[in-house]
């Protein structure tokens, strides 16, 4: 069993172009969240099969959201989610600040 370490020897993940940070705010099921992005909005998210059973995503979790060419407003794909450590980068850079 693989343990999470505080000290994660990962690179930290930076939103490219095109790409939100957002809190999941609830779990739908049938592999959808919805997640408030900094930008104000809330969408839909779709968690990709790449992520199904490899990132489980929680209630709270940080990640990264690639809105969609239509319908950019309401729904987004999951790119990433950030862990522990990284969310305290995250917050020490005040890249969270927004999502508060």
């Amino acid at each position: 069993m693989r343990r999470h370490i505080e000290g994660s020897s990962r690179e930290l993940r930076n939103p490219s172009e095109g790409e939100l940070l957002g809190v999941v705010a609830q779990l739908l099921g049938f592999n959808r969240v919805k997640v408030r992005c900094t930008d104000g909005k809330t969408r839909m998210a779709r968690i990709p099969g790449r992520m199904i059973k490899k990132v489980w995503l929680r209630q709270g979790d940080i990640v990264i959201v690639a809105p969609w060419d239509f319908q950019s407003d309401q729904k987004a794909d999951v790119v990433w989610r950030y862990d522990r450590g990284e969310v305290k980068t995250l917050r020490s850079k005040g890249l969270l600040s927004v999502l508060a």
